[in-house]
């Protein structure tokens, strides 16, 4: 009952941001980054690796550490199973703009080496993080977040990229995991 309640939760918040964002009068269109996503999930064509700052719009992220085959996240009386298994990407975030912005796993995507695109689990991730900071964390300008980003993809698949979103509508930036 519990899990429902919160994903519940999280939908209607999700929807309250879009609808905002489009009564903005497309004002959330234009603050995106400026790369394009044409080579998403590309290895060969990534901006940066682990360890490395990459930036898309007012955001500038450094991928921390990736750790797959995780089987659940949580506690044992608040815990999320995988469907298949868990890839937890720590991520920390940096509002190199001039005034706050919103990040959200939800805007996350990575790819395995066929260019298959996952999403990010946004229930999971609220297991994961227990402050919540990759879940629709504003973060104003100079500071900075860590989060975990968690991917639920198949037990056989290893994820090669992930691409990086300062918002649902920038182009990204895409990080090699290897």
């Amino acid at each position: 009952m519990k899990k429902s309640l919160v994903i519940g939760g999280i939908a209607g918040l999700l929807g309250l941001c879009l609808c905002g964002g489009v009564v903005a009068g497309g004002a959330a269109l234009v603050s995106g980054g400026d790369d394009t996503a044409a080579d998403a999930g590309n290895p060969d064509t990534a901006k940066g690796k682990v360890g490395e700052a990459v930036r898309d719009g007012k955001f500038e992220f450094t991928v921390k550490s990736v750790k797959c085959g995780v089987d659940k996240v949580g506690s044992e009386f608040t815990e999320e199973k995988a469907q298949g298994q868990f890839c937890l990407v720590t991520v920390k975030v940096k509002n190199i703009g001039d005034e706050a912005q919103y990040f959200s796993d939800s805007d996350q995507k990575a790819y395995d080496a066929a260019g298959t695109k996952y999403s990010a689990d946004t229930g999971a991730g609220i297991y994961a993080n227990s402050d919540a900071d990759t879940f629709l964390n504003q973060i104003n300008p100079g500071n900075q977040i860590s989060g975990v980003v968690v991917f639920d993809i198949p037990k056989d698949v290893s994820l090669t990229t992930v691409e990086l979103h300062d918002s649902a509508f920038s182009g990204g930036v895409t990080v090699s995991l290897g």
